[in-house]
């Protein structure tokens, strides 16, 4: 079989992969439902963001009359760490087209008294009930060709600060937002880069939360190192994704007093802005 042909028969599809099995979660009772949060995605030695979405998302998705996410937003309490984790989720309201809940995660700290690490709120619906009506100024962003692009693996080492995680994505950054890489930052707040999953899954609305926060961050391109820890994250999801890689553009315009937003865009491979997202986030200023 040729090599091309062996590596399509092989990828996974949606609801068999890689990232589904680790967003997995087993039922309790009802809203309150049981998971062990997979070390394969943290960054340095805490748990993605965008990870611990998707599974408060999946959560949620089950316990909701609405299956796809809208509108996600999430505050961090604390670190989250590899290992058993609870979450318990609350219905807020439902409607016809539109149901609301919340949920929390929460894991045992070393004196075995439960620690919440983060809270989340958020509206669910119906995606494929929107209209097809779009109206936008948003461009997507200019990218180079995927093979003029680069990821961890095409590095002498991982990039810093990447760890476990960069071995579930498929990640193509932008060359002239990795100034970093080479010890010679722009100074200017964007990312930008191709982004699938390893594995080859296509994406779907709950791969958009994972999308959002897996590009590394922009303080890195103004100068800055070491970890940014999300204060807060909201996500829009605003279709379904088409199959294949999207592209995710990330930029700041303001850092003061050790905080700084980051906006992202998520485009599919259809050209369409399938997500939007605003985070803060703390930086190590010295």
């Amino acid at each position: 079989m040729p090599e091309a042909a062996s590596a399509q028969a092989t990828r996974a599809v949606i609801g068999d992969s890689e990232f589904d099995r680790d967003t997995a979660l087993t039922q309790r009772e009802p809203g309150v439902y049981d998971i062990d949060l997979s070390a394969d995605w943290t960054i340095i030695n805490a748990v993605n963001g965008g990870y611990l979405l998707a599974v408060l998302g999946r959560a949620l998705a089950d316990a909701l009359p609405h299956s796809d996410p809208f509108t996600v937003s999430a505050h961090y309490l604390t670190a989250s760490q590899p290992g058993p984790a609870v979450v318990r989720t609350e219905t807020v309201r439902t409607g016809r087209t539109l149901s609301t809940g919340q949920a929390s995660l929460f894991q045992r700290d070393e004196q075995g008294n439960e620690v919440e690490r983060i809270r989340v709120l958020a509206s669910y619906g119906d995606l494929d009930s929107l209209p097809d009506d779009v109206r936008t100024t948003a461009v997507p962003p200019a990218l180079p060709p995927m093979d003029q692009c680069f990821g961890p693996e095409d590095g002498p080492a991982p990039v810093d600060g990447s760890s476990e995680i960069a071995g579930r994505l498929m990640l193509k950054l932008d060359p002239s937002t990795l100034g970093w890489a080479l010890g010679k930052p722009s100074g200017k707040g964007e990312m930008r880069a191709w982004f699938g999953l390893a594995d080859g899954r296509d994406p779907d609305p709950l791969a958009l939360l994972l999308a959002v926060d897996a590009l590394p961050p922009t303080a890195f391109e103004m100068g800055l190192t070491g970890w940014v820890p999300t204060v807060e994250l909201t996500v829009h999801v605003r279709c379904r994704p088409a199959p294949g890689p999207l592209r995710v553009s990330i930029t700041t315009r303001n850092l003061a007093g050790g905080f700084l937003e980051e906006d992202a865009e998520v485009w599919d491979s259809a050209g369409r802005l399938v997500a939007q997202s605003r985070q803060l986030a703390r930086v190590r200023l010295s």
